[in-house]
């Protein structure tokens, strides 16, 4: 099975993040990026899938800037075949639904029309809105089955258990389909030296939007449905107050409590 796995290179979580003053989008000069640790789990669950049977392909697909490079190179280590990187300056800014766009393209362009399955992760770990997936398999017509915690592929079809808070389903979807996955369905492995070097030689396809077949006034801020209207510093961490206990320290903390309404 040749599966497609959409990948985002983020900004690290531990950095000191900001916008830029100029168009308040992410500024990214000068913090590290990675890829997004919920999209690692995606291209491990493609991997054992392919491993499983014996035969097929992963690619790894990424839209960003030139850093974003290393997301791809970093799930080549961890065993896939070939990297897609789509580039272009036109698309910085780009929301969620111009993203759904270039990535729908991308798909088409790097399995020749239908892929036989697009795995994602839950969601990006910057943004944090998990709405591209259901985006990406409406452009491209397939099945979604979201926030698997396990999943098999059987023949023709794709099966997930999905963990709620109170329940658990089990959705079955035909192939080909797109499907999310969560943290909680595996553990990604960690590269081996030989698979940092093997990646060194596996092919990586550099794209820009023309040979997409993508208007550049389809992406970017302008055309963006989203926006950042204002930016605004968290407040340093005011100095918490030590309560002696007394003998009234439930009743004190209670009426803390219950003046901050958290009870």
């Amino acid at each position: 099975m040749n599966i497609v796995v959409c990948v985002k290179y983020v900004p690290d979580a531990q950095s000191d993040r900001s916008f830029r003053d100029s168009d308040r989008t992410v500024d990214r000069d000068g913090v590290d990026g990675l890829l997004s640790e919920l999209d690692e789990y995606a291209v491990e669950e493609a991997l054992k899938i392919v491993e499983a049977a014996g035969e097929g392909e992963v690619t790894v697909l990424t839209v960003g800037p030139e850093a974003a490079a290393n997301a791809i190179k970093k799930a080549l280590q961890m065993g896939a075949d070939r990297g897609v990187h789509v580039e272009d300056e036109a698309i910085h800014g780009s929301d969620a639904a111009a993203t759904s766009l270039v990535l729908a393209e991308a798909v088409r362009k790097a399995t020749g029309g239908t892929p036989e399955l697009v795995m994602t992760g839950m969601s990006s770990t910057d943004g944090v809105m998990g709405v591209v997936p259901a985006m990406l398999a409406e452009r491209l017509g397939l099945p979604q089955v979201t926030y698997a915690s396990e999943l098999t592929v059987g023949e023709g079809t794709v099966t997930i258990r999905r963990d709620g808070d109170t329940a658990s389903e089990t959705i079955e979807a035909s192939l080909p389909a797109l499907v999310s996955v969560t943290d909680q369905i595996n553990e990604p492995r960690y590269p081996s030296f030989k698979g940092i070097m093997a990646a060194k030689k596996k092919p990586v396809e550099q794209w820009g939007l023309a040979d997409l077949g993508i208007d550049t006034s389809q992406v970017g801020l302008d055309a963006a449905w989203t926006s950042v209207v204002s930016v605004t510093k968290r407040p340093p961490r005011a100095q918490g107050q030590i309560v002696a206990d007394e003998g009234d320290g439930g009743s004190r903390l209670a009426e803390f409590l219950a003046g901050q309404k958290f009870i």
